[in-house]
């Protein structure tokens, strides 16, 4: 009983159509992005997580390099005190995920490795 009110209320809380806390923030996520031509999967550090690394890694050539495109545009804009263009922030999709499949995916097979005591596929190594 306690596991389905605790979805529940975490369903709400973070869902922006039931919350216009979240919406709030949502918008507001999205209004800065827009300003950099970023999208939210972006945001994932390869360094910090290893499983990010490896979702990356399995994505194809294409969509890597599109978003190593636009950190460098974003650094850039960011290093000039600029934003983008109006016109070109109207057409940016700070939502549309590319990452979020294959990162579950990686975390499945990370989570399921372990629970049959195999060893991990990688590890964090100090250089």
């Amino acid at each position: 009983m306690a596991s389905s009110s605790s979805s529940w209320l975490q369903s709400f809380l973070l869902n922006p159509r039931k919350n216009p806390l979240a919406a709030m923030h949502c918008k507001a996520v999205s209004s800065r992005l827009r300003k950099f031509g970023l999208r939210y999967d972006d945001l994932y550090d390869p360094m910090e997580d290893l499983d990010i690394k490896e979702a990356l890694a399995r994505l194809p050539r294409e969509i890597v390099d599109a978003r190593n495109q636009r950190l460098k545009r974003a650094m850039d804009l960011s290093m000039k005190h600029e934003y983008l263009s109006e016109e070109l922030q109207a057409k940016q999709t700070p939502f549309r995920y590319y990452l979020q499949d294959m990162l579950a995916l990686v975390k499945k097979e990370r989570a399921e490795r372990e629970a049959l005591g195999a060893l991990p596929l990688y590890q964090r190594t100090i250089p």
